[in-house]
């Protein structure tokens, strides 16, 4: 058995228990036989979102199939203490699929897609459900990396006022804004969960920042300087695992 093999990550969904054998489905597949070029013997590590992660080892490859063995179980904390939830405005292409990879890297709990007046992007229902489904494929492929085996859900498109108006009233809501007068650090380490909202390529508007502002949210800028859309949440989730988190 080749053990260099042994961090290869693969999300496999449904039960998995020890001694049972699993067909592998077929990106998965591809994945291992195609990309890792993985061969039987070699092994590998799978999970599938209930926190644990099992060692198993590729049992048989055929050309359209790959099997695998699992040997066992075991648990691996690493999940972030804090809960953070980031509502982060649409924007284009690669940006938003940077943005939603990076934040899974970082820890963060959930992600919810939101429809802003300065969002490039506009999708009707039929191509907002596609971009979710492809959202979470990358957050899969990001805890895949990084290590995570819990996957946090990316949540139906939905507008900017809607979202606002349903969140959680004992979290810490912060609002990424170049016209906030409080820093990251000035603020006290929250006892309770975080949301954390980002804006769009083009910002939020001032009617956006008011609306945000009345729902409860606090202002927090990033230093001087303007960072684009899908460096903001991104540098804010670093900021917040520094000062409160596992940094």
């Amino acid at each position: 058995m080749n053990n260099a093999r042994s961090l290869t990550r693969i999300y496999m969904p449904g039960e998995l228990r020890a001694g049972s054998g699993r067909t592998l489905p077929a990106p998965q597949a591809h994945h291992v036989a195609r990309v890792l070029r993985l061969a039987e013997g070699d092994a590998l590590t799978l999970f599938n979102g209930d926190g644990s992660e099992y060692d198993a080892v590729v049992a048989r490859m055929a050309r359209d199939a790959v099997t695998v063995k699992i040997s066992g179980a075991r648990s691996a904390a690493r999940e972030p203490a804090l809960e953070i939830v980031l509502g982060q405005a649409l924007s284009s292409g690669e940006r938003m699929d940077y943005t939603v990879q990076k934040a899974v890297e970082l820890g963060v709990a959930a992600i919810h897609p939101l429809a802003a007046s300065r969002s490039v992007v506009r999708l009707d229902a039929a191509r907002a459900e596609k971009r979710v489904a492809h959202w979470q494929s990358v957050a899969i492929a990001a805890c895949e990396q990084s290590g995570r085996n819990r996957i946090p859900p990316v949540a139906p498109v939905m507008p900017l006022e809607s979202w606002l108006g349903q969140g959680a009233a004992t979290a810490l809501r912060l609002l990424l804004s170049p016209h906030g007068e409080t820093r990251m650090r000035d603020l006290a380490r929250p006892d309770g969960a975080i949301v954390l909202l980002a804006g769009p390529e083009g910002g939020f508007t001032q009617e956006e920042e008011a609306l945000a502002r009345r729902s409860g949210c606090t202002p927090v800028r990033l230093g001087p300087r303007v960072l684009r859309t899908e460096t903001a949440a991104v540098a804010a989730l670093a900021a917040m695992q520094a000062l409160w988190g596992d940094f």
